[in-house]
């Protein structure tokens, strides 16, 4: 969940609990596409299953249009999962779905990529452009 605004009030505030609050600043270039890349290799969300674990690494490719998300916000959103039961197709279009909401860039892609569970690796990637 995304709170959509246009505001970094919380920017510098020490928080250290999860947040499923993002959010923004205003693109300092917005005449010119350029990629933002951020990769998170300490993603954590349940299995809906088993109750265990699953790990991956979420690797965000965003061209942004007006907004930038702000990384510490973005940090507490990715923990706001650690304890909370999703497929892995299904969170990584979560993911995808709460970016698309509050950017609304020109183009996205999130891609995760989870560890091994059972001898078989899997990899979501989930692509949107304007």
């Amino acid at each position: 969940m995304t709170d959509g605004s246009n505001t970094t009030d919380k920017l510098g505030a020490t928080i250290n609990r999860p947040s499923n609050c993002m959010e923004t600043f205003e693109n300092p270039n917005p005449e010119r596409d350029y990629h933002i890349r951020i990769d998170s290799p300490e993603f954590t969300c349940l299995c809906p299953k088993t109750g265990q674990p699953d790990f991956a690494e979420i690797k965000l490719d965003y061209v942004p249009d007006q907004l930038c998300v702000e990384l510490k916000s973005l940090k507490l959103y990715y923990w706001s999962f650690r304890d909370e039961g999703h497929f892995h197709e299904q969170v990584t279009n979560m993911i995808a779905n709460d970016l698309i909401a509050l950017l609304d860039p020109r183009r996205i892609k999130v891609t995760a990529v989870f560890n091994v569970r059972g001898g078989v690796y899997t990899t979501v990637e989930v692509e949107h452009a304007k």
